[in-house]
């Protein structure tokens, strides 16, 4: 398992097209040995298997399906998201300005990866389980209410 890896790409725009075709390039260019992924991810509407379906050929979406299980972080607590906390490191250390172009923001965005890669970065995380419940307590209160 590699640990403390990003993979990137800078994109016009964020559709499940998009979303569809850059799985399908991660697990093609990055994991092709892996049986199953294990992929965490937020409740954006474009992050689902359906867009596999919408924009790959079907064999492909069905292919990829197989092999990407999705998880998916609480809807009310992306400060759970570590890829929240990537988007921050990335914002602060790469994004804190204005860049004229696209490819200007592609080759400023590759070099922060590729920066974080080589010292193999990764996220360590310090929340108990204990400060999570605490945190979290009022959502457990109005999901057991509606049961």
């Amino acid at each position: 398992m590699e640990r403390g890896q990003r993979y990137v790409q800078v994109r016009a725009r964020r559709t499940k097209q998009d979303y569809a075709e850059f799985m399908e390039w991660l697990v093609s260019t990055h994991y092709p040995a892996a049986q199953k992924l294990l992929l965490v991810q937020d409740n954006l509407n474009t992050h689902s298997y359906g867009a596999f379906y919408e924009h790959l050929p079907c064999q492909r979406a069905f292919d990829l399906r197989q092999r990407v299980e999705f998880h998916f972080t609480p809807k009310h607590a992306s400060w759970l998201n570590m890829a929240e906390l990537e988007f921050a490191a990335l914002v602060r250390q790469c994004l804190d300005r204005r860049l004229a172009s696209q490819a200007d923001l592609e080759r400023e965005v590759w070099a922060w990866q590729d920066e974080r890669n080589a010292a193999a970065t990764t996220i360590h995380w310090t929340f108990t389980v204990t400060q999570a419940r605490h945190k979290l307590k009022r959502h457990y209160q109005s999901v057991n209410s509606s049961n």
